[in-house]
C-alpha cells in the first residue's frame, strides 16, 4: 500500500518559481490570444462589410440598368423605400452611394444599402438592401471557434510550461541545497555537472568553484594553525623550564602564570586542529554521569554549585569520559570567566545544565554560534574564545547536543544532552 502524502504537500506552492513562470506564460498566452482574436475579428468584420458594399454597389448598378431599359424593378430593388437611411434619401444625381444600417428588424439584421437617383434632382431614388445576417452569424461562429481553440491551446500549454519550469526549478533547488550545505559547513558538497549549458549550469559551476576555493582556504588556515601551535610547544616548554630556575617571588609567579596561559592556548589550538581534521576518535566506556560531572567541576577549582538528583546519582552513560570532562570544564570555566556568579551545574537523566547569572550570551553568538577568537559582547570579558568552540566540537564528536540559550530571568544557560 502506497503511503499517503500529507495534504499540505499536495497543495502547490504558488510562491515557487515553477508556478510564477507558469502564471507568466499563461498571462502572456492570454494576451496573445486576445490580441490575435481581436485582430481577426476586426479584419473579418471589415472584410464582410467591404464585400457587402461591393455587392450592394453592383446590385444597384444592375437594377438601374434594368429599370432604365424596361422601366421595371428587379426583385431586390425599391423606389424610395421607407427604411432607406437618411444619408441616402438625397443622393447626387447620377452617383451611386452606400450606407450601413445597423438596425435589426425582425429576422433582418444589419445591412448595407446602395442608392442612386433614377433621373433628375426630383426623380425617385432606386435602392437595394444587402442583408449581412448570415455573414455576421459566421463571424460569431468564428469568434466562438477561436475562443474554444484558444482555451484548448492554453490548457495544453500551461502543463507543458509547468513541467518545463519544474525542470528549471529543480536544477535551481539543487544548487540552492548545495549552497545551503556549504554554508552549514559541509565544504565537500558539490552540485556536479548539470544538464544544459545555460545560466543555471553557470551558477552551479560557480558554486562548486566557490566551495573548492573555500575548502582550500580553510585547509590552509587549519594547516597553518596546527603547524604554528605545534611549533610553539617546544619553546613554551623551554619557557616553563626556565621559569623553574628563577628565584621564587612575584616575578616568577607572574611569568609562570603567563607561560601557563600561553601553553593552554597552544593546546586549545592543537585540539581544534585535530577536531577540524577529523583526527579525533572517542573511546567509549560506561561511566556514572553524576560522578564524572562532579569530578570535572572539582578539577576546575572554581566555586561552582552542583546538583545531582538522587535518582540520577547512579545513572550510567556510555561515552568518552575524558571528552565529557573536557566539555563540562570548558562550560564551567566559560561561565565563571564571561558570566556572573553563582554558577550552577545540574545533572538530570542524560542532561547536564551549566548556568551562570551574568549578562547572558550575546545575540550574535546565539544566532551564528561561537566563533574562534571572539568572546561576543564586551561586558562578558576578554579571552581567546576557544572554550565554547572546543566544547561544541567535542560534543559533536560524542554525538551529543550542546544548546546555548539565555534564561528568562537573566544569565547564560548551556545544555548538554548525551545520546542514548
Amino acid at each position: 500500500m502506497r503511503p499517503v502524502r500529507p495534504f499540505h504537500r499536495l497543495r502547490p506552492d504558488l510562491s515557487s518559481l515553477r508556478w510564477k513562470i507558469a502564471a507568466l506564460a499563461a498571462a502572456t498566452a492570454c494576451l496573445v490570444v486576445a490580441a490575435v482574436g481581436v485582430l481577426v475579428h476586426m479584419w473579418t468584420a471589415r472584410d464582410i462589410r467591404y464585400r457587402a458594399e461591393d455587392q450592394a454597389f453592383n446590385a444597384v448598378y444592375s437594377a438601374m440598368d434594368v429599370y432604365r431599359r424596361t422601366g421595371t424593378l428587379v426583385d431586390n430593388a425599391e423606389l424610395d423605400p421607407a427604411e432607406l437611411p437618411a444619408a441616402l434619401r438625397h443622393p447626387a444625381t447620377g452617383d451611386r452611394h452606400t450606407a450601413y444600417d445597423g438596425r435589426v428588424d425582425g429576422n433582418l439584421g444589419p445591412s448595407i444599402w446602395a442608392a442612386q437617383r433614377t433621373g433628375g434632382p426630383d426623380s425617385p431614388v432606386l435602392a437595394v438592401q444587402i442583408n449581412m445576417s448570415s455573414e455576421l452569424y459566421d463571424l460569431r461562429r468564428l469568434d466562438v471557434t477561436m475562443a474554444v481553440a484558444s482555451l484548448v491551446a492554453l490548457a495544453a500549454a500551461v502543463p507543458l510550461t509547468v513541467y518545463g519550469a519544474g525542470l528549471l526549478a529543480r536544477r535551481l533547488r539543487q544548487v540552492a541545497e548545495t549552497a545551503g550545505r556549504i554554508s552549514a559547513g559541509d565544504l565537500d558538497a558539490r552540485t556536479g555537472p548539470t544538464k544544459g549549458r545555460d545560466e543555471v549550469a553557470d551558477i552551479a559551476t560557480t558554486v562548486d568553484r566557490m566551495a573548492d576555493s573555500l575548502g582550500h582556504l580553510l585547509h590552509t588556515e587549519r594547516r597553518f594553525t596546527a603547524d604554528v601551535a605545534h611549533e610553539l610547544r617546544t619553546p613554551i616548554g623551554g619557557l616553563l623550564a626556565a621559569a623553574d630556575l628563577l628565584p621564587a617571588g612575584e616575578t616568577e609567579d607572574l611569568l609562570r602564570a603567563r607561560v601557563r596561559d600561553l601553553r593552554g592556548l597552544v593546546e586549545d589550538l592543537l585540539e581544534i586542529s585535530r577536531l577540524d581534521a577529523g583526527a579525533e576518535r572517542p573511546v567509549h566506556a560506561r561511566v556514572p554521569l553524576g560522578a564524572v560531572v562532579t569530578e570535572a567541576v572539582a578539577r576546575t577549582g572554581l566555586d561552582t554549585g552542583i546538583t545531582v538528583a538522587e535518582a540520577e546519582a547512579a545513572q550510567s552513560v556510555e561515552t568518552d569520559p575524558r571528552r565529557l570532562e573536557r566539555i563540562v570544564s570548558n562550560l564551567v570555566v566559560n561561565a565563571h570567566r564571561h558570566g556572573g556568579t553563582p554558577v550552577k551545574v545540574t545533572v538530570e537523566g542524560r542532561t547536564v545544565v551549566v548556568r551562570d547569572h551574568g549578562t547572558g550570551f550575546p545575540k550574535e553568538l546565539l544566532l551564528h554560534g561561537p566563533r574562534r577568537f571572539q568572546t561576543g559582547a564586551k561586558e562578558r570579558g576578554t579571552g581567546h574564545g576557544l572554550g565554547l568552540t572546543i566544547a561544541l566540537g567535542q560534543a559533536r564528536l560524542l554525538g551529543a547536543e550542546l544548546r546555548l540559550d539565555n534564561a528568562p530571568d537573566g544569565g547564560a544557560v548551556a545544555t548538554l544532552h548525551l545520546p542514548a
